[in-house]
């Protein structure tokens, strides 16, 4: 997709060092994050094009860096993300499991997937990344080729979310636990659909050596 027709939201998660430009130009990445770049860009009056060029012409962050913006963006959120996640489950299903749209069985799955999700991270932190950060691309494609399975299981981990919770549709009348727990589900899916896209089809396609080259 062009980035023109991406939204700032999508833009500032996937493209290392956009946020400074939209700064720049005052585009809302984040309570606008839903306007495409086109549309921020017309509604501030604003060269579009212009913009796009500044995002083309930034620097291709080094794996040190890559690699940072994941450990910050990524890994420290989920973190945070699952035990509230947990807490809003279990209670909509203490409350609510009479509704029949109520996700029996959605606390369980997601203590399981924060299990494994983190089993994952620490694997990445300290084994996989380190390799990477000092260069050693020949001994890390085979952590790579683990990551990139386990990145198939977390797929079918939120896949599972979905079934549980009918496509993370809110019932009528739901109560406010309920809207929280599937804001933040929502907000659970997009993130890690992204961290998995960067390290997937950015990070490791170097390690396979089908990408970019710089350590920085």
């Amino acid at each position: 997709m062009n980035a023109l027709e991406q939204t700032l939201g999508d833009l500032a998660r996937v493209v290392p060092g956009a946020t400074a430009i939209f700064h720049r130009h005052h585009l809302d990445f984040c309570c606008g994050g839903r306007q495409t770049l086109a549309q921020a860009a017309q509604e501030k009056g604003v060269d579009a094009d212009a913009i796009l060029r500044e995002l083309d012409h930034l620097p291709s962050p080094s794996d040190i860096e890559l690699i940072e913006h994941i450990l910050t963006r990524y890994h420290d959120v989920h973190r945070q993300q699952f035990p509230e996640l947990i807490r809003l489950s279990q209670r909509v299903e203490l409350v609510h499991g009479g509704h029949p749209a109520c996700p029996a069985g959605l606390s369980d799955h997601l203590e399981v997937m924060a299990t494994e999700l983190e089993a994952h991270m620490q694997k990445e932190e300290r084994v996989l990344f380190p390799m990477i950060s000092r260069g050693m691309r020949d001994v890390a494609s085979g952590p790579v080729a683990m990551m990139r399975q386990e990145h198939d299981d977390h797929g079918a981990a939120l896949a599972r979310i979905g079934d549980l919770t009918q496509g993370i549709t809110l019932p009528s009348g739901a109560c406010n636990t309920w809207r929280a727990l599937y804001t933040g589900l929502e907000a659970l899916q997009q993130d890690l659909m992204d961290h998995i896209h960067l390290e997937n089809n950015i990070l490791f396609e170097r390690i396979d050596g089908r990408g970019e080259t710089d350590n920085g």
